[in-house]
């Protein structure tokens, strides 16, 4: 059970950090 919560937290990490790296390259390369 203890493998499952850390491979769970460790995607949800992941998930989080890609999603602020693309966040603020839309912001960055949206031309207006």
């Amino acid at each position: 059970m203890e493998i499952f919560f850390t491979g769970l937290l460790v995607a949800v990490a992941l998930l989080i950090t890609w999603f602020a790296f693309y966040v603020v390259y839309r912001l960055l390369h949206e031309e207006k």
